[in-house]
């Protein structure tokens, strides 16, 4: 079971910037990697996904903002996120999708408070 732990998350000013990053304890190169967020009172949603081949797909909320990225040789995903709204703060999660509706399981995640 491979195990994931996020990290970088922290307190912004609105506009700024933060760096998440997302390590594995094994190899995640062959699988699709996710970043998630649950904001208080909400249900998680998808932010921003990765395909082994490098492939991006983000939640329209983020596009232009966000990017989400992998090294593989490190086994780590990271989501660098730009212009950061209040609208953002929310507990930042990574998985790796396994198959059908299924990925892996849930980390601790980080918190991302953006103030305003």
């Amino acid at each position: 079971q491979v195990q994931l732990v996020e990290s970088g998350g922290g307190l912004v000013q609105a506009g700024g910037s933060l760096r998440l990053s997302c390590a594995a304890s094994g190899s995640i190169s062959i699988n699709t990697m996710g970043w998630f967020r649950q904001a208080p009172g909400k249900q998680r949603e998808s932010v921003a996904t990765i395909t082994r081949s490098g492939y991006t797909s983000y939640a329209e909320s983020v596009k232009g903002r966000f990017t989400i990225s992998r090294d593989n040789a490190k086994n780590t995903v990271y989501l660098q996120m730009n212009s950061l709204k209040p609208e953002d703060t929310a507990v930042y999660y990574c998985n790796r999708y396994i198959s059908g509706s299924l990925w892996g399981s849930w980390g601790q995640g980080t918190q991302v408070t953006v103030s305003s």
